[in-house]
């Protein structure tokens, strides 16, 4: 085993050398005694650890021989195999970023908690959610026996709050939109409220005129939504392929592209903190103050919970009639009753 420090003296003044780094540092003491057993009990103390390493080594390798290959590319190869199509392409989408390369190719067993700090420090708070994924993913494997970060330690995630877009904003819009297709999009959205993915490949198949309902299961959670087919949308509608992908150039981009283009057009028009996925707060704010019973619009938005929807439509203005006035409403029942 390579000692970690050597002694040499110069001009009376004992040093050390690390001979990994070749960093010098002085002692501080001219007896060579004193200095002596200073860079052995550094030696020491470095040996221990190393030492309890190999033994480490040797143990598990003998029950897993790939324990000691195995990097954290290869949970990240194996996490990318799991869960819907959405969650693997996102998952492909966030690996592959820059961001992960410190620890790419390190050796989950010579992983320290300073190698996640740093790149926590180094990354954005979408990047971090992914490694905590990455981390605790690895301890559900077995691959790491104990948690590389404390749950303590990990930053805790303050997303961005959101709005629904208003109608007037959703008007200015429609003025700035070039191509037909877009503006058509964008008028679905306002009217259904569907996830940018959903509406974006939506196919004619998918409308069921007799019925007057558009059905379709979500891209990300694979839940069902369904909406009826108002006037407004039936104009929508109208203006659509019949056959196949109602947006047959949008359902094939990629939904970053939407996006930016989105983000283009919101700028030229003066309007800030929105994104695509504003469509969906605004139709749950509009059907919470139009008083539509929440299990209706949980259904059309093809949320899978009442808290999902709870966020939705949380900044949904709400006046709340009197108690005077659902007496009378009471009274007037049973009046008309007798």
């Amino acid at each position: 085993m390579k000692t970690k420090l050597t002694l040499f003296r110069r001009n009376g003044i004992y040093y050390s050398q690390d001979s990994t780094t070749g960093q010098q540092k002085s002692l501080g003491t001219r007896d060579e005694t004193s200095a002596r057993k200073l860079v052995e009990a550094t030696n020491e103390a470095h040996r221990s650890p190393i030492l309890n390493l190999q033994l480490a080594r040797a143990y598990l390798s003998a029950s897993d021989p790939a324990f000691l290959v195995r990097t954290w590319q290869t949970v990240m190869d194996q996490m990318q195999t799991r869960g819907r199509d959405s969650s693997r392409e996102r998952y492909v989408s966030a690996f592959r970023t820059t961001a992960f390369d410190p620890i790419r190719n390190k050796p989950l067993m010579e992983t320290a908690t300073a190698d996640f700090l740093q790149l926590m420090k180094d990354t954005k708070p979408s990047q971090v959610f992914y490694l905590k994924c990455l981390h605790g993913f690895a301890l559900s494997l077995g691959w790491i026996s104990i948690p590389i970060v404390a749950p303590n330690i990990w930053p805790k995630h303050h997303p961005k709050a959101r709005r629904g877009i208003t109608l007037t904003e959703h008007e200015l819009l429609l003025t700035i939109a070039k191509g037909a297709e877009w503006k058509l999009y964008l008028e679905l959205l306002w009217e259904t409220g569907a996830a940018q993915t959903d509406a974006a490949i939506l196919k004619a198949e998918d409308i069921d005129w007799q019925a007057r309902t558009i059905t379709y299961f979500r891209k990300k959670t694979g839940t069902r939504a369904q909406i009826t087919i108002s006037k407004k949308l039936e104009t929508v509608l109208s203006h659509l392929p019949t056959i196949g992908a109602l947006f047959p150039k949008l359902s094939q981009e990629e939904a970053h592209v939407r996006s930016k283009r989105f983000a283009y057009q919101s700028l030229l028009a003066g309007i800030s903190d929105i994104t695509l996925h504003c469509y969906r707060y605004a139709w749950a704010e509009r059907a919470n103050s139009a008083g539509m019973p929440e299990r209706f619009a949980q259904a059309a938005l093809g949320h899978s919970s009442t808290a999902v929807h709870h966020a939705y439509a949380k900044r949904a203005p709400m006046k709340v009639p009197s108690l005077e006035d659902y007496e009378q409403k009471a009274a007037e029942r049973v009046e008309s009753a007798t």
